[in-house]
């Protein structure tokens, strides 16, 4: 999905939760009805066309799932 970020736009937090499933958000979608919907990673894509026909815009913080630095193995704790 290609996103823009919206300006302006607070960081998404753990508290903030997808719309469709409860799992975490890592999406924002500003409508351009008003209003905003989140969203975790998986129902992003899986709604992305539709999501790009009604966005104003969007606060993508997928990312966030692929840059966490790898844990130490057990034997270094």
């Amino acid at each position: 999905m290609t996103t823009a970020v919206a300006p302006g736009a607070s960081q998404l937090s753990a508290a903030d939760r997808c719309d469709r499933c409860g799992a975490q958000a890592y999406l924002r979608v500003e409508l351009q009805a008003g209003g905003e919907l989140l969203f975790c990673a998986h129902h992003a894509r899986e709604h992305g066309d539709r999501l790009r026909e009604v966005a104003a815009a969007v606060h993508d913080e997928t990312h966030k799932l692929v840059d966490t630095p790898p844990s130490a193995p057990d034997d270094e704790r």
